[in-house]
């Protein structure tokens, strides 16, 4: 975003203007998110990406005015080492779910709502420079992260001056544990707190009944299933939802723990049921509550 580095400087109160400038639509989500498939076929294309894509960029591109082709959503999605090996080599989790699944959510946010979205790959490191560019982070396969003190304390600078981060993708006893301890090294004064329904984020635009949770979509077995192959001695299977606050309260980073919300983006297509079960009424809305809360407070 324009000027945000200068804004990083300030106190925690960088994105507050974001909440007037960037004013959702609020559509019927399931009258407007209609099962189509998959998107990725029609051939052709570039980098990867096919022409039905492509077609698909190009109108968020065209959606944007010149002016302020700076002030429009990103989906940033950090990079990472993991315990599995890191992005440098080995087995890598940062990108789990890509490219579908940061695909298909810009494009259902721009249909869904009046952000003006950046199209293409937001893949950033995190460094105080380049976090600076982006109110809004995502964290996938957060069970598995290995932060840096350098990498740390760069989050740490971010969120206690006002940017927002969603972390994603982790499941049972061992991720939680091992997660917890890079929480530690980002805020070593501050403990995660249990959210509950009643806390804003679960009814901003959408009203939830229950906590959303996503399973894991293993189509192997004959459908999707939960992660079961995790230990839930401790932190049971239920989603567990857990807040890291400033010293305003301010909610900077939702855990989402117990959950797959990279694969109810990027499995939609997959098969009506799996959408109509997980993505249309769990993992869009709630995306688009994050979203408006994270940009509104």
């Amino acid at each position: 975003m324009r000027n945000l580095r200068k804004r990083l400087n300030r106190p925690a109160r960088i994105f507050a203007a974001l909440g007037t400038a960037l004013v959702l639509v609020w559509l019927l989500f399931p009258a407007q998110a209609q099962y189509r498939g998959r998107r990725g076929g029609g051939g052709g294309g570039r980098n990867g990406i096919s022409s039905a894509r492509m077609k698909e960029q190009e109108r968020m591109e065209k959606a944007i005015n010149p002016a302020f082709k700076e002030d429009v959503f990103t989906f940033a999605r950090l990079r990472f080492e993991s315990d599995y090996g890191g992005y440098g080599g080995g087995v890598r989790v940062w990108n789990d779910d890509t490219p579908e699944a940061d695909l298909n959510l810009i494009y259902r946010l721009f249909e869904a709502t009046s952000f003006k979205i950046r199209p293409g790959f937001n893949f950033i490191d995190i460094t105080t420079k380049e976090l600076a560019e982006y109110p809004f982070v995502y964290m996938a396969g957060a069970g598995r992260a290995t932060l840096s003190e350098e990498e740390a304390a760069a989050l740490r600078h971010y969120m206690l001056n006002g940017g927002f981060m969603m972390v994603d993708d982790f499941w049972g006893d061992d991720e939680w544990e091992h997660f917890s301890e890079q929480l530690k090294l980002i805020f070593p004064d501050r403990a995660p707190e249990l959210m509950t329904l009643t806390n804003q984020i679960f009814k901003t635009v959408y009203q939830f009944k229950k906590q959303p949770q996503i399973p894991s979509a293993f189509y192997g077995g004959g459908g999707p299933s939960y992660d079961y192959n995790h230990i839930y001695q401790r932190m049971n299977h239920d989603p567990h939802y857990f807040g890291m606050y400033d010293d305003k309260h301010r909610l900077v980073m939702l855990i989402c723990h117990n959950n797959h919300y990279g694969d109810g983006w990027e499995h939609e297509g997959d098969d009506v049921t799996y959408f109509d079960l997980y993505s249309m009424p769990m993992a869009y809305p709630m995306l688009i509550n994050i979203v408006t809360y994270a940009m509104s407070h």
